[in-house]
């Protein structure tokens, strides 16, 4: 168990430095545009990850960088990308917000709330019909509960038995607001059972509960048993944007969520079992900076092609 802890640290270590990386370059001004940082949620795609084959489908929100790396996205076109480089995953086209890497199952960002989540259901959809039989994966914000086209998704997943799987990431703030003022029933699980579909709520920041979970949904979606949805309770560390100062939330909050953060608590359950997880870190930290120093080196994006691959 602690082995497997051990790489889940790793693998959680990689984004958050990847993250921070992007955040000092944000403040440096070689990232540009907006930004959105999963700091604090690691655990949620290092788990849920590995429920996915190679032909599986995967739609993230804008805070989806740590979905791309968790998928097996490299660093350093990652880096290149936001760094509007010629060498990105996109050629520099999608930034932080849009980018893309289909040959690794990671089929974009979405800046529209929820987006993401008819998108999915396309794919399961078309997934019985080009002889794949993919099962498609969604993740969202507690915020995106709210919109219409994730019901809908849901509804249609739900009554045409498609494998999709719902993920929300409810990081308790949707947005700027807290979640307990914007619903009555803060259990998100219930807007599921409510269309028929398995559904279950659970701590976002243990990998091991996350993957356990989610590859149970998976394979009985694999099997015919249609759609689930799973709640990750879980924090950001950062704002909900580089830039946001977290007015709204009190520093016993932030301290608090400091403690229960996965990383943090990976650590000391690792130290405890005689684990060395500095080095992790260490060794870590130099293969994200390795990436970064090579993807400033890499030419910028041809500003003279920006109308190249447009499509309406």
């Amino acid at each position: 168990m602690s082995d497997r802890l051990a790489t889940d640290l790793r693998a959680m270590w990689r984004i958050r430095a990847f993250e921070e990386k992007v955040q000092s370059w944000c403040g440096s001004g070689e990232v540009r545009g907006s930004v959105h940082l999963c700091v604090g949620q690691e655990a949620g795609p290092i788990g849920a990850c590995d429920a996915l084959g190679e032909d599986d489908a995967l739609f993230a929100t804008y805070r989806g960088h740590g979905w791309a790396i968790a998928r097996g996205v490299p660093l350093r076109p990652l880096f290149a990308e936001l760094l509007g480089r010629a060498t990105g995953v996109n050629g520099g086209r999608g930034g932080s917000a849009y980018f893309s890497a289909p040959e690794y199952g990671f089929f974009g960002e979405n800046s529209i709330v929820g987006g993401g989540a008819s998108h999915a259901v396309g794919a399961a959809l078309a997934g019985r019909h080009d002889g794949t039989d993919r099962i498609a994966m969604t993740v969202f914000g507690d915020g995106a509960m709210n919109q219409g086209a994730v019901h809908e998704a849901m509804n249609f997943a739900a009554a045409f038995d498609l494998p999709v799987l719902f993920l929300c990431e409810n990081n308790r703030y949707s947005e700027l607001t807290p979640i307990r003022d914007m619903v009555r029933n803060e259990r998100l699980t219930e807007r599921a059972t409510s269309l028929g579909i398995p559904a279950a709520r659970i701590d976002g920041n243990d990998p091991a509960e996350v993957r356990a979970t989610v590859e149970d949904y998976a394979e009985a979606a694999r099997e015919g048993g249609g759609p689930a949805f799973v709640e990750l309770i879980t924090q950001r560390l950062v704002g909900h944007y580089v830039g946001d100062v977290q007015q709204y939330r009190t520093r016993d909050e932030l301290e608090a969520d400091g403690r229960a953060e996965p990383i943090a608590r990976a650590v000391v359950a690792l130290t405890e079992a005689g684990f060395d997880t500095g080095a992790i870190e260490r060794s870590v930290r130099e293969e994200v900076e390795a990436a970064a120093t090579a993807a400033l080196e890499d030419p910028a994006a041809d500003a003279g092609k920006v109308e190249e691959h447009l499509y309406a």
